[in-house]
């Protein structure tokens, strides 16, 4: 088993906090998701997640005009220069101090940020490689408190600033004669945003309070004028126009600018002057409510402002006519942003994890999507690995498209979190317990619940497992310490399971044999003969409680994750204990910004808490209440691999040991209860609460992973984490993996073979180099006629590789029939053989049944819309025909040809759904 498996892409959360952007074309948001940025294509419908992390979660994210360039930075300042074409960093830099703002000038060459009540000019990186890509210009103070808004003029050669002082003050990125600093008041609260008008040093500026107020400036941005240079800058131009013009007088030192002389009428000019021309409000009914973002198109004028009510109003400047005015939640709008175009505005939600596109000609959405409110618990792959269902605390089921990374149905039928989520053996039925006492099943055709199952008494349900027919549906108690065992047709309850001492905390099925196996805190698992009469057919005894449950993927072998932090492994026929694995050592859990006691000895009470078997059986996954997760070999009970989930110390428990910046005389800062005023004091929590306190004044949630599944395809697998779903596929690209490889083959003997006809000899030496774009050749190069023939012929051994690279070669290329052709060929003709190695091979076949039914699903929605036109056209022709029937449009033969053509449709359509 291969164990390169790399950070993919990050579902389940779609936005955290800092500000959104919109890409150079308008079609791509770039989204901050905790110490991840997400970029999501609005026209291909896709979501993917930026290779690289940051420490602290993301405070503010700086797009560069040409959109090849980002700067990200965290919040503790530390800023990432990240290339958007390579998708890589380029340059560390830290700001040392929180950073509030950054905005590149519309030119490129410039880049302000705002930190603390200053503002700071840096040279943008060129396209040159440099040592130092950001170096400092200018530094620029008027502000007395936090600055928190930044915008530029279209010629870059001023740019404003907003700060809590209730002040904006205006200042040039040149040394201007006319302009070298500007301060407007007004305002009675704190500044949100501040926007120059087009072409023009006219400003906008808007409050806290639900105040714009429009400036008019007396001075166009051609007249501004430089500075005359002074001491050793004069000198030096002094010296070259004395070199350039040596039969000219000298001039005055105070009339030369840059080689260039001003008249004497421009030195009397007066100063650049603002006056107040307007003043609106937002809240005029007397409703207090906080305006929190907004974002200013200056093409079209529009302005967009966010409430904290979840309110967003769109008005037209300058004469403050209002277009739309919506709700969108009840939570705070934390970031605005419009594309490039006008037509599309991004609102970011903080509180919710929201995130919205919205088209406000057409006022239809472009993009909703939300994560779980609380921590995600539970997930599981559908039977193809295209889809992901993951339950949450908030008592949301959601479904994922694993190749869109969209959350396309969310059910929010439970009134509680759930528990546990799982997949029938079709694919379109989800059922999920929770603990509001329910089960409920939902059918993925018509996205409803279908099915509700209930107890007798009230209870809480921790767990839930289906048979391999999807008939039997059982969940366990973690109150009553019982099995409940129902009918997925009737939804009659048809047998109550009794025997446990304490709380169910696993269930799972094995899928080669009707036995139930339950895992409790009592120290036992129990397995269950549903053909019996759901007898006990034997107690497995442990050494502590049971955490977890899982049989492998064939059914021989029983894994167990207990709270000593052991994993035991059991042949469940005989009763008898195969191996255990020590991984006590392996957790590594960090030390609580709470806790009293050290890492080291914290780690004594934790424990994996999930697994999940590897596809073909050798290796299992276990996480638990630690930021790794871990990848043992059972055989040789040792550690193969071990992943880091996340990096992002705005989480909790990621420290190893104290931060002694933090250790006062009185102890750790964070153990002080602080004065309730102050907005960085933390409520202590109480003991044995995991969700953490939601009122208290700073809540920091704790790094763990709760569920773990490997994909049915055996590529990737996935974990529900505080961060979100995570999703880990194997990194082959990068890797060079030949097969039984000798100096004689080369791409060059390759080649060779394949000019001489070879086709199966060049194949078998492909795959022994195994070069993707090498064994592609090769295939193509094979006539279609000959496929047949050549697929006879290949080895057992060189059929399975084959297959493998069809199913991924069926993802990415567009010769869809040709590699249909060499599927079947292969299928047909190794079809007995492999059967005999369907339990190692049904990885294989799965990845190759999901490649080829996403295919078929576009196919078949392109078949109905073509069939719904040909309909439509029919229609159309009919209908002319009845009002002309002296010149009819169709004649009885082509009427009899189309009424064909469509049987021969509707035919082929229904052999297709067969």
């Amino acid at each position: 088993m291969k164990f390169n498996f790399r950070f993919s892409n990050l579902l389940g959360t779609v936005y955290r906090c800092g500000n959104l952007n919109f890409t150079r074309d308008g079609n791509s948001v770039i989204s901050p998701v905790g110490n991840r940025v997400t970029i999501f294509d609005l026209k291909n419908n896709k979501s993917e997640t930026l290779p690289l992390a940051t420490k602290y979660n993301i405070k503010c994210v700086g797009l560069s005009p040409d959109g090849c360039f980002a700067i990200i930075i965290d919040e503790e300042g530390a800023a990432l220069l990240v290339s958007l074409v390579c998708k890589s960093v380029l340059h560390h830099f830290h700001f040392n101090g929180s950073v509030h703002c950054v905005s590149f000038s519309p030119d490129g060459r410039r880049f302000v940020v705002a930190k603390d009540n200053i503002a700071q000019m840096y040279y943008a990186p060129g396209k040159k490689r440099e040592f130092n890509a950001f170096v400092l210009d200018k530094t620029y103070f008027g502000p007395y408190d936090e600055t928190t808004f930044i915008d530029w003029t279209d010629d870059s050669k001023c740019f404003v600033i907003g700060s809590k002082d209730m002040t904006t003050w205006v200042f040039g990125a040149e040394r201007w004669d006319n302009l070298i600093y500007y301060s407007l008041g007004g305002h009675k609260d704190a500044i949100v945003a501040c926007f120059f008008e087009a072409a023009s040093l006219d400003l906008y500026t808007l409050s806290q309070d639900g105040t714009l107020c429009v400036w008019q400036c007396d001075t166009e941005l051609d007249g501004l004028r430089l500075k005359a240079p002074k001491g050793w800058r004069a000198d030096v131009l002094q010296r070259d126009k004395e070199e350039e013009e040596e039969d000219d007088d000298i001039e005055k030192e105070d009339d030369i600018i840059r080689g260039k002389t001003i008249p004497d009428d421009e030195k009397k000019m007066d100063k650049v002057k603002y006056s107040h021309v307007a003043k609106h409000f937002f809240n005029k009914e007397g409703d207090f409510n906080d305006l929190t973002s907004a974002a200013y198109h200056k093409k079209t004028h529009l302005l967009v402002t966010g409430f904290a009510s979840g309110i967003f109003h769109l008005h037209e400047l300058p004469e403050f006519n209002l277009i739309h005015s919506l709700s969108i939640s009840d939570q705070k709008i934390a970031s605005i942003s419009i594309n490039s175009t006008g037509d599309w505005i991004a609102f970011g939600c903080s509180g919710l994890g929201q995130l919205l596109v919205w088209e406000w000609q057409s006022e239809s959405y472009v993009l909703k999507q939300q994560g779980h409110f609380n921590s995600m618990v539970s997930l599981a792959y559908s039977p193809d690995g295209q889809y992901i269902v993951t339950g949450g605390n908030d008592g949301k089921v959601k479904v994922w498209n694993t190749l869109s990374g969209f959350c396309f149905v969310t059910f929010t039928e439970h009134t509680s979190g759930v528990t546990a989520v799982t997949f029938t053996s079709t694919g379109y039925v989800v059922v999920s317990a929770s603990l509001d006492g329910t089960v409920r099943a939902f059918d993925l055709h018509r996205y409803r619940n279908f099915r509700t199952f209930t107890s007798p008494r009230p209870t809480q349900f921790s767990c839930v497992a289906l048979d391999s027919s999807g008939e039997i549906v059982t969940a366990g108690s973690q109150d009553s310490f019982e099995i409940f065992i129902w009918s997925m047709q009737t939804g009659r309850l048809l047998d109550v399971l009794s025997g446990h001492e304490g709380p169910i905390s696993g269930l799972c099925f094995n899928p080669m044999k009707s036995i139930l196996a339950s895992a409790s805190w009592d120290k036992t698992v129990r397995l269950w003969d549903m053909f019996d009469s759901w007898r006990t057919k034997e107690t497995l005894n442990l050494t502590s409680d049971a955490l977890a449950v899982t049989f492998r993927p064939d059914g021989v072998e029983l894994a167990v994750a207990t709270l000593n932090s052991q994993l035991s492994f059991w042949d469940h026929e005989n009763a008898v204990q195969t191996g255990s694995i020590e991984c006590r050592h392996d957790l590594k859990v960090g030390r609580k910004e709470l806790d009293k006691i050290t890492a080291k000895h914290a780690a004594k009470g934790k424990s994996f808490t999930t697994l999940c078997y590897s596809a073909d059986g050798q290796c299992i996954l276990a996480g638990g209440m630690s930021k790794f997760v871990c990848i043992y070999h059972i055989k040789e009970q040792i550690l193969m691999k071990k992943f880091e989930i996340s990096c992002n110390y705005s989480l909790d428990a990621m420290e190893e040991f104290l931060d002694r910046r933090r250790i006062t005389e009185f102890g750790n800062l964070a153990l002080i209860d602080q004065d309730a005023a102050d907005e960085e004091g933390i409520a202590l929590a109480l003991p044995g609460v995991r969700k953490g306190d939601m009122s208290s004044r700073r809540f920091k949630p704790e790094i763990r992973v709760t569920s773990l599944h490997f994909s049915p395809t055996g590529r990737c697998w996935a974990a529900t984490t505080t961060e979100g779903l995570l999703i880990f596929s194997l990194d082959s690209g990068l890797v060079f993996d030949p097969f039984e490889l000798d100096i004689s083959i080369t791409p060059s003997s390759v080649r060779a073979t394949l000019r001489q006809k070879e086709f199966t000899k060049a194949i078998m030496m492909a795959f022994r180099l195994n070069e993707k774009k090498l064994i592609q050749e090769v295939l193509e190069s094979v006539p279609s006629h000959e496929i047949e023939v050549v697929a006879s012929s290949l080895p057992e051994l060189y059929v399975e590789k084959l297959l493998e690279f069809l199913a991924s070669a069926f993802e990415i290329s567009h010769h869809l029939e040709f590699y249909l052709i060499w599927t079947q060929r292969l299928l047909m003709l190794h079809g007995p053989k492999l059967k005999l190695r369907a339990g190692k091979l049904l990885a294989l076949i799965q990845f190759l049944q999901k490649s080829i039914q996403r295919h078929f699903d576009d196919v078949s929605k392109l078949c109905d819309w073509n069939r719904y036109n040909i309909k439509y056209a029919l229609g159309v022709s009919q209908q002319r025909g009845m009002k002309r029937p002296l010149e009819p449009l169709i004649t009885d033969e082509d009427s009899d040809s189309e009424s064909a053509s469509l049987q021969l449709m509707r035919e082929e359509e229904e052999e297709m759904q067969m």
